[in-house]
């Protein structure tokens, strides 16, 4: 598609050169060394497949055609940490302590992940970053049951979070905290979702510019369907 007139690696060897940069974490300078490359040459190379399998990733309209068919979703937030910006606030959060950018996650029943959304600076609520990506309304719209947390305490529509302690009901009954139980151990199946999107090593620390870190996540969940669909075959 670029039309150059040569390039230093094959499509096969510049999709395993982006893969061991996504998968395992390998810097560029690693892969330049390994496959006998400039660093600059390894950071277009990567750049290029990530683009690439970034515009391949569904969005919340295409993965809504699965979602409507799930007995339930289950929602949730992750940080992923990155190094430290110029302009820092944005991106801390309070809750994790450390600077990050704020992505969201939906699960099915069973805890695979079924949608990821665009990256948001860390210092972002939960249930705004659900709100600015229009997840609540999406998930209502469709009528699909979806579990979360209590950092999405007011979300309305088809979301249920655990009962909370207010002042006008200091103590939960009985029956509330095995409702809280039963909510938690449905919501713990959504924590595989994240623990799948993190054994991508780039995930652990990104240290780029926070603003390719919705490509990279998108290029992931483009990875992850393309793997998980060859495997239920």
């Amino acid at each position: 598609q670029h039309r150059s007139r040569w390039r230093r690696l094959d499509p096969g060897r510049q999709a395993l050169l982006a893969l061991a940069h996504l998968r395992n974490g390998d810097t560029y300078t690693r892969l330049a060394a390994g496959f006998a490359v400039g660093v600059a040459t390894a950071w277009r190379y990567v750049q290029e497949a990530i683009t690439l399998l970034a515009a391949a990733a569904a969005d919340l309209a295409t993965a809504m055609v699965r979602i409507r068919t799930l007995a339930y979703a289950i929602l949730d937030g992750t940080l992923i940490p990155i190094d430290r910006v110029a302009d820092q606030r944005p991106y801390y959060s309070g809750k994790h302590r450390r600077h990050g950018v704020n992505v969201q996650v939906i699960a099915d029943a069973a805890g695979r992940l079924v949608w990821t959304s665009p990256a948001l600076p860390g210092a972002t609520h939960d249930l705004t970053a659900a709100r600015t990506h229009d997840i609540i309304n999406a998930l209502s719209a469709a009528g699909v049951m979806t579990f979360a947390d209590k950092g999405y305490q007011g979300a309305g529509g088809t979301v249920r979070t655990p009962l909370k302690r207010h002042r006008h009901r200091p103590r939960l009954s009985r029956r509330q905290k095995a409702v809280n139980k039963t909510h938690a151990k449905i919501r713990a199946c959504g924590e595989r979702a994240i623990t799948t999107l993190k054994t991508w090593k780039i995930l652990a620390k990104l240290r780029c510019c926070p603003r390719r870190a919705t490509s990279i996540v998108q290029a992931i969940l483009a990875l992850h369907h393309v793997e998980t669909s060859r495997c239920t075959r």
